[in-house]
């Protein structure tokens, strides 16, 4: 499977017909010059991805790393909330944690960084939204990083969910974690492991998965179905967004040619909303208050087909960014 996405990353890349610019500072420059210009004003929660990164991977038990992790942990969570008729938010304020309810249960996309999390923030948050944990019948992990998967066997083992990944995260997970931290909870057994384009029905729901590699080898971007007064939304929910691998331009690579074919996707569906499992990536926090301050106003994640693409070019143009950092190195 990665194998198919490389060469179809290569594809789309060579597609483009651009040479590539040049390694300058100004070319670095114009990326990010770029991605200010089609983030707007209503992107630019995604303007932090243009950041530059280290060239060099954190090292495993890296006490900034750690510092970091028990900051973003220790944030106040946002209240949990009903997004759409069948979408839910029962995450963090650094993690997402999204349901969805169909006619025969309910799916669950990621499950936090620990057990802790996943019981006050997950089972608690649903709760509270009058839904019922035990009928959660799949867990979807969108990348195997602790934050992800650190909850998932605390609610597998109460709960007996199946629990989904890609074939090559699930590779990962079970034999060399890409990073590791005591705070997180250990991976889940493998279970069910989807390529690019199957699909997940459950009900009247159906998930697709597109696999978009990139921050991890086999990072999910599901489809969602999200149903609002008898309208049907499809929503793209980025599966991982930030490049916090090193100096790999394999990964940089497949990441931005991602980002030219979803576009494709995007327009062929099309796709109106654009979701990320981490809320900085998505506007969640500002999305939710806004909800509450007006529950039958416009919904805040529904931004159009036009703003869909201009996020996935956003992402694109910072990748690009930051590759040509790289070679500057």
């Amino acid at each position: 499977m990665f194998r198919r996405a490389l060469i179809s990353s290569a594809v789309v890349l060579a597609a483009c017909g651009t040479p590539p610019a040049p390694p300058t500072q100004a070319t670095v420059d114009a990326h990010v010059a770029r991605a200010r210009e089609l983030a707007g004003t209503d992107l630019q929660f995604l303007m932090p991805v243009c950041q530059p990164q280290p060239a060099q991977r954190a090292a495993p038990g890296d006490p900034a790393i750690e510092q970091m992790l028990q900051r973003q942990i220790a944030r106040p969570a946002p209240e949990p909330a009903q997004v759409f008729d069948n979408l839910y938010y029962v995450g963090s304020a650094w993690v997402s944690a999204w349901v969805i309810k169909t006619s025969q249960g309910l799916i669950l996309i990621d499950a936090l960084n620990n057990a802790l999390e996943a019981g006050g923030l997950i089972e608690n948050g649903m709760r509270k939204l009058g839904l019922d944990p035990a009928q959660i019948k799949y867990l979807v992990v969108t990348h195997g990083h602790g934050d992800h998967y650190g909850g998932a066997n605390m609610l597998v083992e109460k709960y007996k969910m199946r629990v989904v990944a890609s074939a090559l995260d699930w590779q990962m997970m079970e034999t060399q974690l890409e990073f590791d931290s005591p705070q997180w909870g250990r991976p889940p057994k493998r279970d069910m492991a989807v390529n690019d384009g199957d699909k997940l029905t459950l009900g009247d729901t159906t998930i697709t998965f597109y696999v978009t590699p990139g921050h991890t080898l086999g990072t999910l971007s599901p489809m969602i179905e999200a149903k609002a007064g008898g309208r049907t939304h499809k929503a793209l929910m980025w599966g991982g967004t930030s490049f916090n691998f090193g100096k790999d331009f394999g990964r940089l690579d497949s990441y931005i040619a991602q980002t030219e074919r979803m576009r494709g996707v995007v327009k062929r569906e099309p796709v109106d909303t654009f979701l990320s499992n981490h809320p900085g990536w998505d506007g969640t926090v500002e999305n939710l208050a806004a909800i509450r301050k007006d529950p039958s106003g416009r919904n805040p994640y529904v931004r159009g087909p036009e703003a869909v693409d201009r996020a996935l070019r956003t992402l694109g143009e910072c990748a690009r960014a930051q590759r040509v950092r790289f070679m500057l190195a």
